[in-house]
């Protein structure tokens, strides 16, 4: 790989001298058959995207998850006695519309019902005025109960019904706000937790200690299996094991609640709310993502924050903003939003599809980015103090938690772009590299949002039944940053050095690696490989000689890829589901990157994709491609299915991408 020296305008990559001779696409490499009908595609998907972005500059699709957002947005509204009949009606119309013929409702399109979704759904319609005895109800309630009720629910189901009396406080893992005092060399402080974690656990432990009810106007009888004993006791696992550890643990917290000073506690309590409102950023959310906010607002409310109060009164508005209003009067909740993310895939995709490098639409994009970038420190200087900070989140407002994938793929954005002001971006791009190279692991791999956060023992906990609470590397993340440093002309480096030699030995001996915040083994080997060759890696190299077979092996005969969510907890689901555009696109990523634009399994991915695409250029995609927590919190990123085939087609048609104002090294 070659590079300028000159920090500015010099292009790499075999389109660079036909890249600024282009007015909207480049011309395809060949003429009829499949490569005239990819550079159609193209040229279609790249006109829809155009029309997709905000006058701002950036876009963003709609990050759809499950209806426990919506049905604690109301519990929420109903606890601080806010509650509307419009928003109440708009949302139970959602809600309704995603049940299933069996009453239950699932955590992805296509799933299993999920029994804690569908206990929080039902408790939503209850309060939105369904009677427990319509048909559709009364299915759910059948079903609940068949699965143990609500006390087989996951504890963060139960704690929202213990807010209306709906269960009993004592009957919940303890939650001390002491917690904020552990320091940060103890097991299980703050910050062995990560970041979504610790945003969530720091009020939850006022609630925990406060304990509030605020009545119920009715009881949920209908919902446990035996009605006379709501809340049985479960067994203790063996001593001996982590679990049963843990569990005598949460006793001993128990008997320490009726014990604790009130003076320690009370002051707790205030730590726990300064560390709240410290973080709260300026749109008035919580790290940019619904739950902590909802925590966050009901845990400030209890210490005595009114409504009225400046930190409340952001909080509430910035909850709106989560809201999309569909054509139909339903109302969805976003558990976060993705402008950064999207905008940056977005400008990638463009790019690699031809549009030329000064295109108003990608310049003013970069200008967009190169105004999110965070330069202050943040909570991911606990591990990492003496590090200048630098990245991009992946929300509108997140200034405290910046992420690695956002920050190497907004640089990657950034240097395909030739924007009139080179030595701005040269230097957003150089603080980024710096601050996401600076926040490898010990293990020479690279997490999401911090560093090192590895610790074994907060999954362990009585109170973590659901998600991931920790933060550690993963190969899509690493892969990301390999690909980053290598364009950056930094392979020899021995971050990256260390990144390839783990990402490597992470290879699974089926060829795949595993995906840990896009679905699944699909998603991992498509970041791995484009990241490999990227670093140097030849195309015969025995693992990504594997890596192809394996996608050889798994592709659909209708010539797609997908992967189900299943796959994360049934190994016979990976690498298989019904084919979609993005799971395809990533495919088509790493086989192209290999060195395999020609071969059988390419041009059938390529044809799946050309025979898939929309007459307005865009791609249809119910199923859920990108995860939170792998199988417990799913996400549908409507703007994947747009960029990702978009990228793929264009390196199918113009090869690989051209970057700009790299510097040598």
């Amino acid at each position: 790989m070659t590079a300028t020296t000159d920090g500015s305008a010099g292009a790499v990559g075999p389109r660079a001298a036909a890249a600024s001779e282009t007015t909207d696409t480049a011309p395809a490499p060949g003429a009829g058959g499949l490569d005239e009908a990819a550079k159609r595609a193209a040229e279609r998907s790249v006109t829809h995207l155009l029309g997709r972005q905000d006058a701002e500059g950036w876009w963003k699709g709609d990050l759809e998850t499950n209806v426990t957002m919506d049905a604690e947005d109301l519990l929420l509204r109903r606890f601080l006695g806010i509650l509307d009949p419009d928003t109440t009606r708009a949302a139970a119309l959602f809600i309704r519309g995603e049940q299933r013929e069996d009453g239950t409702w699932a955590s992805f399109y296509g799933g299993p019902g999920e029994l804690s979704t569908t206990v929080e759904a039902y408790v939503a319609l209850r309060l939105a005025g369904d009677p427990p005895d319509a048909p559709h109800m009364a299915r759910a309630a059948a079903w609940i109960r068949e699965r143990g009720g609500i006390a087989a629910a996951r504890v963060f189901t139960r704690i929202w019904l213990a807010l209306f009396g709906w269960w009993r406080w004592d009957d919940l893992p303890e939650l001390p706000p002491e917690l904020v005092f552990l320091p940060k060399w103890f097991p299980l402080n703050l910050y062995d937790f990560g970041c979504w974690a610790r945003q969530t656990i720091v009020p939850l432990t006022v609630v925990s200690a406060k304990r509030p009810v605020r009545p119920a106007p009715f009881p949920l009888d209908e919902l446990h299996v035996d009605p006379a004993r709501p809340n049985p006791a479960k067994p203790l696992a063996p001593v001996a094991s982590w679990d049963g550890f843990f569990q005598r643990v949460d006793r001993g917290l128990h008997l320490y609640r009726k014990l604790a000073p009130r003076q320690l506690r009370k002051i707790a309590m205030d730590v726990a709310a300064r560390w709240i409102v410290e973080r709260q950023e300026n749109d008035g959310c919580w790290g940019g993502i619904q739950p902590p906010a909802v925590y966050s607002m009901i845990a400030l409310h209890l210490l005595g924050y009114d409504l009225d109060h400046p930190v409340m009164r952001a909080g509430l508005e910035s909850l709106d903003r989560f809201a999309v209003w569909r054509e139909d009067g339903a109302r969805m909740i976003e558990a976060c939003q993705s402008p950064v993310w999207d905008t940056c895939l977005a400008t990638i995709a463009l790019a690699d599809a031809g549009v030329r490098p000064d295109h108003p639409a990608l310049v003013k994009a970069v200008d967009w980015m190169l105004d999110e970038e965070i330069v202050r420190k943040g909570d991911w200087a606990v591990r990492r103090p003496g590090l200048p900070p630098g990245g991009w989140a992946f929300e509108f407002h997140n200034d405290n938690y910046p992420d690695i994938d956002d920050t190497a793929e907004v640089i990657l954005a950034l240097r395909r772009v030739r924007h009139p002001d080179p030595a701005r971006v040269h230097a957003a791009v150089v603080r980024g590299a710096r601050w996401s190279a600076g926040m490898q692991s010990k293990n020479g791999a690279w997490g999401a949002f911090d560093a090192d956060n590895t610790s074994p023992f907060p999954n362990r906990l009585p109170f973590c039944d659901f998600g991931e609470v920790i933060d550690p590397p993963s190969a899509d993340v690493t892969a990301h940053m390999v690909e980053m440093l290598a364009y950056e002309g930094k392979t020899a480096h021995p971050r990256t050095r260390r990144g390839i030699e783990w990402l490597l030995a992470e290879q699974e001996p089926s060829g795949a690696w595993f995906g840990r915040w896009g679905v699944n083994y699909v998603y991992g080997t498509g970041s791995v490989v484009p990241a490999l060759t990227a670093a140097g890696l030849p195309g015969t190299h025995p693992a990504i000689r594997r890596a192809v077979a394996w996608l050889e092996s798994v592709q659909n005969e209708d010539g797609g890829w997908g992967e189900d969510l299943r796959s994360y907890k049934e190994r016979q689901w990976i690498g298989h589901g019904a084919s979609t555009a993005s799971q395809t696109a990533w495919a088509l990523l790493a086989l192209l990157a290999a060195g395999e634009r020609d071969s059988a399994a390419a041009r059938r991915g390529v044809a799946w994709l050309v025979e898939t695409q929309g007459e307005d250029g865009s791609w249809d995609e119910p199923y859920f491609t990108g995860t939170g927590f792998p199988w417990d919190f799913s996400i549908n990123y409507h703007l994947y299915r747009q960029v990702f085939p978009l990228t793929a087609l264009g390196r199918y048609v113009n090869g690989e991408p051209v970057l700009y104002g790299l510097e040598g090294g």
